[in-house]
């Protein structure tokens, strides 16, 4: 077995099913809940770092627009400006996407799990001999003669895709996404005449806020609804992580106003 199976695939998958088999219904919808909160605590430094870069980024943008202004037509000189101001500022551009690329060996695993692991058979919901095998001993025993319920509140069956549930998950991952992306884009600011042309940090933000939960509406549909239901839960999970923080730590308003005094040419 590959590194992956036993350090993501199979702690996901025997923590998915020992969650389940602790809840009063055994209900997998519950059960992903719950096992994304597990997930959210193991990530919530990492996250919190996050928020606190882009928050970073954000008040940094009326001096990387002067410093696009005072560069403008000098690509090696507004690097280094930008650099420069980083390094001095302490921030790291690139730490707002920890998170979401530490979240995507998860995400897979879960994929894995939905599509390889909860393979039941089709007469007695058990799961079948090749899936066992990854199951842990002190769960295997039960899982041997146990059914699988595949569904969430009663009617909503996670282990299909295309389905009716989908297309409210997918709205619903998409939307808690655009919702979690837009709280930390860049305030709208005064258009700066000189400066047109926008840094590429920037215009990644600004494709991101719009891409992104389309992209993971799309997945929401096309995967299992169990791990749109994982992904809507871990979205929602992580606004309210953005909410608590940025209402702690403000935007002053004389912080996010371009100054008046631009350098001219």
């Amino acid at each position: 077995m590959t590194w992956f199976t036993i350090g993501i695939f199979e702690p996901l998958f025997n923590g998915l099913l020992y969650i389940q088999k602790l809840l009063p219904g055994h209900d997998l919808g519950l059960a992903i809940i719950l096992l994304t909160l597990l997930i959210k605590a193991i990530l919530y430094l990492p996250s919190l770092s996050s928020i606190r870069a882009s928050r970073q980024l954000q008040v940094l943008q009326p001096r990387l627009k002067e410093i696009q202004t005072l560069y403008k037509g000098d690509k090696e000189k507004l690097a280094q400006a930008q650099m420069a101001l980083y390094k001095e500022s302490k921030v790291n551009p690139l730490a707002s996407c920890l998170p979401l690329l530490i979240q995507i060996p998860f995400f897979i695993g879960l994929y894995q799990v939905f599509i390889s692991g909860l393979k039941i058979d089709a007469h007695t919901s058990v799961l079948l001999p090749a899936t066992l095998k990854h199951v842990y001993p002190f769960l295997r025993t039960y899982y041997q003669s146990t059914p699988i319920n595949t569904m969430f509140l009663g009617f909503i069956n996670l282990s299909t895709s295309h389905g009716i549930a989908n297309i409210v998950l997918a709205v619903l991952a998409g939307g808690s996404q655009f919702w979690q992306t837009k709280m930390l884009a860049a305030p709208s600011e005064p258009k700066i005449k000189e400066a047109r042309d926008e840094s590429m940090t920037s215009a990644m933000n600004k494709q991101m806020t719009y891409i992104l939960p389309l992209f993971t509406a799309y997945l929401a549909y096309k995967f299992p609804a169990g791990l749109a239901l994982y992904w809507t839960t871990q979205s929602v999970l992580t606004v309210a992580q953005q909410y608590i923080f940025l209402k702690r730590h403000p935007l002053k308003p004389a912080v996010v106003q371009v100054s008046n005094d631009q350098p001219q040419h």
